[in-house]
């Protein structure tokens, strides 16, 4: 029965990928930072991914009930939406600690356990926002940007002790992130920058109508099971699926102004 530990659960990707797994031949591990429904079967740690102690305390834990970690899923994050010339400097530190620096505390903080199994798999939500720069998102999508590069180098160190790594790129969803999301303040905002509103309601638009999160889920299940993985595996409408494909092969500018055309 493998051993797996997911960052976030209360809600969203975190709490669907949780319930699946929890239904299988898993032994599944969850962090939270608050108290929520419990789902069956899943045992809850509570874990702030910003602080390097409370990180450790969780793996430590886990490592002292299991003996070993199997997969470790990357999920805790958060989002912003504002213009960049007004993205508070507080905020952008505390989306990019969340975002970034959490993965990468939880990560190193599991990778002795897996070197010395000489097993492991570490899968990292990501974004479609890690891969195309999309407006009033730009923070966000530069945390995921952060997270792509990470994994990518992270690939090349760890395969030699034979730990897998893999980047899931979600579309838009239906889930609580709409409503969690950090904004700017659209008047102050609108002001100065006029599609910032147009936008910020197409984005909005799209994910409330966005796939539901079980999909996600079972495919990450599925993905697990492998015994050949991919290294990045996009989950998203197949609008999106074609723009991270016209963004490989056009050129750069051509692609902006899709992008410009869609949001703005």
């Amino acid at each position: 029965m493998k051993v797996v530990l997911i960052t976030g659960i209360s809600s969203g990707f975190g709490f669907a990928i949780a319930q699946q797994l929890a239904k299988g031949n898993y032994r599944v591990y969850g962090t939270v930072r608050k108290k929520i429904d419990l789902i069956p079967k899943v045992s809850y740690l509570y874990m702030d991914v910003v602080s390097d102690e409370s990180v450790k305390q969780a793996i430590d834990e886990v490592y002292r009930k299991e003996g070993r970690l199997d997969v470790l899923i990357n999920n805790a994050g958060a989002g912003i939406a504002a213009p960049l010339e007004f993205t508070k400097i507080t905020d952008i530190q505390h989306l990019m600690d969340v975002n970034f620096l959490g993965a990468v505390r939880v990560t190193q903080a599991v990778l002795p356990i897996m070197r010395k199994q000489s097993s492991g798999l570490i899968i990292t939500i990501s974004s479609i926002g890690g891969l195309i720069g999309l407006p009033y998102q730009g923070i966000y999508s530069a945390s995921k940007f952060a997270l792509e590069g990470f994994s990518q180098a992270l690939y090349h160190e760890v395969k030699q002790f034979n730990i897998k790594v893999m980047v899931i790129n979600p579309g838009d969803f239906a889930t609580k992130f709409t409503t969690n999301r950090l904004c700017a303040k659209k008047d102050d905002s609108i002001a100065v920058y006029p599609t910032f509103e147009k936008t910020l309601s197409q984005i909005e638009h799209d994910e409330k109508n966005g796939l539901h999160p079980d999909k996600l889920a079972k495919r990450i299940e599925k993905l697990i099971s492998r015994q050949h993985k991919p290294v990045r595996y996009v989950i998203a409408s197949p609008l999106q699926k074609f723009s991270v494909f016209l963004k490989r092969i056009l050129p750069e500018k051509l692609f902006y102004r899709l992008i410009s055309n869609y949001y703005l």
